[in-house]
């Protein structure tokens, strides 16, 4: 694996010859939304070929995979195009293996809401043990708020990715309270019935378990969240369902904050099967200008986490979003804008901007200067910022990782997953 830097007067036909390698294929390895016009400081994944093959006509994706003795799936990881268009064209090639060797395997998640566009979220099940529609909703009785998720469940089904039922603290009127939540965790004799309407949902949708996500715990209610969970855990398990717990980025035991002090690491990771720790938002809409998943910040909470949560149990966060700030920054003032990786490079291009690296953060941002003369500030992620942080799986011995979340596209992100681990097919034995 190769993480390429765009240089002035670059071209994917000159990167091509420089690495032996058709402008097509890394076009289809990472699925750039600029292949005719690269960014300088554009960083391009480079995977090399161990097996091709070039389709002949009547060939098919079971024909390939029987020539091979290779799972369909791992044609579709090793050939982001497909997913989302499995029609074959003669002469195309197609990757039957990569040289590169892969380290281990790996759990993933990936959050999504029920307006994905179907062909990205083909083009990403490939790469998922697990997939959480969000979200259902709790109330004071232990009821739950059913999410529109039939369509992603229906297609989740075909790629054999398992749906996990997503819990979380959002109202009927689409916002978070987590008033009602705390009647829950506080009133032993309702978790029967928040058992049993769970049970029933799992069983009605094809669920394999649960990811419980309460924030803004009151810190007086945190061993009763944790002590919840456990009660799921010791009910949902004999039936063969798994229960994962999220968790805010804390970097000790004590430290201040509502997001932080209603979750406790030691007390959650006893509770649970596994806990997603989510590793991100570092900068965020309203924050100043930052990397969302500083490299740094990340490794502070994992190298807690693990002295808290045995890593085998760990799910590290990564976002696949960036922000766009307008500066100069004031805090109040306006809230910096969302928006994919792949939108950021077009950004970049569109204002003639030079991506620059931030080696402490392992982040790529770029600076521009918009029609109206307001200066901008643009964070995201890439290829190089993703090889950094995939690797503190195999650093931290952690189970594996979840993604914040599926709407927004970020293909080179999954090739390098791909590239370095195995993903994992959902298989729990309690």
């Amino acid at each position: 694996m190769v993480i390429h830097t765009v240089k002035p007067g670059e071209t994917l036909i000159s990167i091509g010859l420089e690495y032996s390698l058709s402008p097509a294929y890394i076009q289809n390895i990472n699925q750039l939304p600029n292949p005719e016009n690269l960014v300088v400081g554009q960083n391009i994944l480079i995977l090399f070929p161990k097996t091709l093959h070039t389709v002949r006509p009547g060939d098919t994706l079971y024909s390939i995979s029987l020539q091979y003795s290779v799972p369909i799936d791992t044609l579709l990881k090793n050939n982001p195009n497909l997913s989302a268009n499995p029609e074959l064209y003669p002469d195309e090639e197609i990757v039957i293996a990569f040289e590169d060797e892969k380290i281990k395997s790996v759990i993933t998640n990936g959050y999504t809401y029920g307006n994905i566009p179907s062909d990205m979220l083909r083009m990403i099940l490939p790469y998922l043990t697990f997939i959480s529609p969000f979200t259902y909703g709790i109330e004071s009785d232990a009821s739950l708020i059913r999410p529109n998720a039939e369509s992603t469940l229906e297609t989740a089904s075909y790629y054999r990715t398992k749906p996990l039922m997503h819990i979380s603290t959002i109202t009927y009127f689409g916002n978070f309270s987590i008033e009602a939540a705390t009647v829950v965790m506080n009133t032993p004799m309702l978790w029967d019935k928040l058992f049993e309407n769970i049970l029933y949902e799992i069983e009605e949708f094809g669920y394999v378990g649960i990811d419980i996500d309460f924030e803004f715990i009151n810190p007086s209610d945190s061993l009763n969240y944790a002590a919840l969970i456990k009660y799921l855990r010791n009910r949902l398990n004999p039936y063969g369902y798994v229960v994962i717990a999220a968790l805010a980025p804390k970097t000790s035991a004590d430290q201040k904050g509502l997001l932080y002090e209603g979750h406790n690491y030691e007390a959650v990771g006893e509770a649970a099967n596994y806990a997603f720790i989510m590793t991100y938002e570092w900068g965020y809409t309203y924050g100043p200008p930052m990397a969302v998943a500083p490299i740094e910040s990340v490794k502070r909470v994992l190298d807690y986490a693990v002295t808290e949560i045995p890593p085998e149990k760990i799910l590290m966060g990564i976002p696949s979003y960036g922000y766009n700030w307008t500066l100069p920054y004031v805090q109040g003032g306006p809230p910096a804008q969302s928006i994919s990786n792949p939108e950021a490079i077009l950004t970049a291009l569109r204002y003639g901007a030079e991506i620059q690296f931030d080696s402490y953060s392992q982040s790529p941002y770029f600076y521009y200067t918009d029609e109206n003369g307001s200066i901008h500030e643009v964070w995201f992620e890439d290829a190089k910022s993703s090889l950094s942080k995939l690797r503190l799986i195999e650093m931290y011995g952690l189970a594996g990782c979840g993604y914040w979340n599926l709407e927004r596209p970020f293909p080179q992100n999954y090739m390098v997953l791909n590239s370095l681990y195995y993903i994992s097919e959902y298989s729990f034995n309690p």
